[in-house]
């Protein structure tokens, strides 16, 4: 019989008894979403620092308060990092540049193929582009639902929102992307993409 590893509220209820271990088990569960979260809405990988250290600082001195009748600690922890990426926003009051290139995209092509490599990194950088234009209530629920691919209830649970509000945000985000997509190449026989597709 495989060992189940220890759920999120689990590990919370060891944090509260000083278990260092079951701090960093919990980080490194969920500090990669969070950050990828923030990394999106804020387009900084500097701000998703930032938000991430300060997501898993609440935890530490305000997670206490953390009630399972009301949801999951995930979505607990992306509510904080909402907040916290909405005041860094309002903080800095500046565009918000693209993320940097990770690598990520250079190790799908292989060496030679230079070409593919630089169509595929214009379309993750056109995307980030319409990601990050638009307005904060639909980039949220993309983030969420469509690249970290959070369920309707958990997304819910961290915007504070009805999942009936999160649907229809993301149907109307999904067009307003494939609007912002298709202006930039508008011929669907050249690659544009067609409303009722999903774009990520």
């Amino acid at each position: 019989m495989q060992n189940r590893p220890e759920s999120d509220e689990h590990l919370l209820q060891r944090i509260r008894t000083g278990d260092e271990s079951a701090f960093l088990a919990l980080y490194r569960r969920l500090q990669g979403g969070i950050y990828r979260f923030a990394l999106q809405m804020s387009g900084s990988a500097a701000a998703a620092e930032d938000v991430t250290q300060e997501v898993f600082l609440a935890l530490i001195r305000d997670g206490f308060g953390f009630d399972s009748n009301r949801g999951t600690l995930a979505g607990y922890l992306y509510g904080i990092a909402r907040k916290q990426v909405l005041r860094h926003l309002e903080r800095d009051r500046i565009d918000v540049p693209l993320a940097e290139d990770d690598g990520e995209e250079r190790q799908m092509a292989s060496p030679g193929d230079v070409f593919g490599d630089l169509t595929r990194k214009q379309s993750i950088e056109s995307v980030r582009a319409a990601v990050l234009a638009l307005p904060r209530r639909y980039r949220e629920v993309v983030v969420l639902c469509d690249l970290e691919e959070m369920d309707y209830a958990a997304a819910a649970e961290a915007l504070g929102c009805a999942v009936g509000t999160v649907r229809s945000r993301l149907h109307r985000a999904r067009a307003l992307l494939v609007d912002k997509l298709n202006r930039g190449n508008p011929d669907p026989a050249a690659g544009g993409l067609q409303p009722a597709r999903c774009l990520i």
